[in-house]
């Protein structure tokens, strides 16, 4: 009886513990860590390019613009909004920027222009939202569909080039050896880390996410924060654009419709809930690199894009799963 009772006793103990592990408010970024991690050494004793510093600068910039639309989207989600039209803004940017340069239009004049362009589709889409009442799916699943037909009608559905050394610096650039983009992409993330976490504006976002009639009583301004927030996502998903434009070295009004899937999945997968209230900049960042670099390995092992695209739903929906479990065991 009496070593019955002890072994109850300690596997109660461990059972504590373990809740108490998962409840630190890092255990999520930690996992995460924990996983890439895993991904790097499995793909590296599969592939011998894979560890290159060619090879990692090579992710970094290629995930660098889906990294700058998910870090806006990350405090926009935890304020409980949503931005669906994040990646037709991204191409309309591209799209802005080519035809101010085709008519003799600055660059640099062009690049301001488009990002501006972004912030106006985000204060739209915030105003619908928080001034209209209207729900933030379908106001930004609308604004995704005429904005990505307005790029069509400007461009004729055609491939726009953006051949400037200068403006092409951006996607393709270097600073001391790394990557200009994921340089760019790092500092952003850095921005937004430091924002939730340090600035009163940052508690405001959480407290709007996570009880947003509790934060009126308070007297918390909950839509004028909301509305900042979705002139953010739409300024930070045009930035985005701007810097696929240069990687690519053209603007197609379609060529970020594709990354809007994987923007989303980043955000969930590092972390920040859907319903608000919960989520960290650092996580997404993590997200952003695990895609990238799940991406990167599968093509090195020859892995065909229909079975990448298979893997790369089992492991979103895997770290949800274990979301789940962690935000089950927070709260026992």
């Amino acid at each position: 009886m009496v070593a019955t009772s002890g072994s109850i006793d300690t596997s109660t103990r461990r059972g504590t513990a373990l809740r108490g592990l998962f409840a630190k408010s890092w255990a999520g970024v930690a996992m995460l860590l924990i996983f890439y991690a895993a991904l790097i050494v499995i793909f590296t004793s599969l592939s011998k390019w894979f560890l290159s510093f060619s090879n990692i600068a090579s992710i970094g910039t290629n995930m660098a613009f889906i990294g700058l639309m998910a870090a806006a989207g990350t405090p926009l989600i935890i304020s409980g909004g949503l931005d669906l039209s994040v990646a037709a803004v991204a191409g309309m940017a591209g799209v802005v920027v080519a035809l101010l340069y085709g008519i003799g239009v600055n660059i640099w004049i062009a690049c301001l222009a488009a990002i501006a362009v972004g912030s106006i589709i985000g204060l739209a889409n915030g105003l619908l939202v928080t001034r209209g009442g209207l729900n933030p799916f379908i106001v930004t699943l609308g604004s995704m569909s005429i904005i990505t037909g307005l790029s069509l009608v400007l461009t004729g559905g055609l491939t726009q080039p953006l051949l400037d050394d200068s403006f092409g610096w951006i996607g393709s650039g270097a600073i001391a050896g790394i990557p200009f983009p994921l340089i760019l992409m790092v500092v952003v993330f850095i921005g937004f880390w430091w924002l939730l976490a340090w600035t009163p504006f940052g508690r405001r976002i959480y407290a709007v996410g996570g009880n947003p009639d509790a934060s009126r009583l308070l007297g918390l301004p909950v839509e004028r924060l909301q509305l900042v927030l979705y002139v953010v996502s739409g300024a930070f998903g045009a930035l985005g654009g701007v810097v696929l434009a240069a990687m690519l070295g053209a603007a197609a009004p379609d060529a970020a419709g594709q990354s809007l899937l994987t923007v989303i999945a980043a955000i969930i997968l590092g972390g920040t809930s859907l319903f608000g209230g919960r989520g960290s900049a650092w996580g997404t960042l993590l997200a952003v690199l695990i895609l990238g670099t799940l991406n990167n390995g599968l093509t090195l092992l020859n892995v065909s894009s229909f079975w990448q695209q298979v893997t790369r739903g089992v492991v979103l929906l895997l770290a949800v799963g274990l979301d789940q479990v962690r935000v089950r065991m927070q709260s026992r």
